[in-house]
């Protein structure tokens, strides 16, 4: 089994080759402003993509899905995780779109207890992790050194242990990171001036 895997391509997802495979994942920041309009352009562009199945976890940038009823509008063939789980082809994945913040963006929440209880909804058989924000010290440097990912979701992982961790959100830090128990993947396409710099990942299973 293939899967596709992408990230913080704000708004150019028209410009990017899309491999073949089985699974497309996106991991956040689809659109950049979070308008309808951008959301709907993408949700059209994605629901065509030749996949069997497709699965969304919205980023910080993505207000659109902040509201119930705009999950309803989404195309029945996207899956869209937001703190919640979906077996496939006998992978089990959960995804969650949460990233530290001062709620200035869509999704954000505050470190400590507040974006803790969204990872410990995390079920410990998950195999495929799905998040828009690195874990801190993972692949979440930004160019004058500083991490900026999520402590609390650092330290779920050694009691989830997902073969695979997907995520995006930090721009620079872009790449893969295999360690004995999990493969980090920071997904994100473009660079910190929205160009397209990088290639969708590839994962065999």
């Amino acid at each position: 089994m293939k899967l596709i895997c992408l990230a913080d391509t704000h708004n150019k997802h028209h410009d990017i080759p899309i491999p073949e495979g089985d699974i497309l994942i996106h991991a956040g920041d689809c659109t950049d402003g979070g308008t309808r309009n951008e959301t709907e352009n993408f949700l059209q562009w994605f629901s065509r993509q030749p996949h069997k199945h497709k699965i969304l976890v919205p980023g910080n940038h993505d207000f659109y899905f902040e509201k119930v009823e705009n999950i309803k509008k989404i195309p029945g063939n996207i899956h869209i995780l937001i703190d919640q789980g979906l077996e496939l082809e006998g992978l089990k994945f959960w995804g969650s779109p949460v990233t530290p913040g001062l709620r200035n963006w869509a999704f954000n929440r505050e470190r400590g207890d507040e974006i803790k209880k969204h990872w410990d909804l995390v079920p410990v058989d998950t195999q495929v992790l799905i998040t828009h924000t690195p874990p801190y010290g993972i692949l979440d440097e930004i160019n004058n050194g500083t991490h900026l990912g999520c402590e609390e979701l650092n330290k779920i992982l050694p009691v989830v242990e997902p073969d695979f961790h997907l995520f995006g959100h930090i721009h620079p830090a872009s790449g893969i990171l295999i360690r004995p128990k999990t493969s980090f993947f920071n997904l994100a396409l473009l660079d910190e001036d929205l160009r397209v710099l990088h290639s969708p990942h590839i994962i065999n299973i």
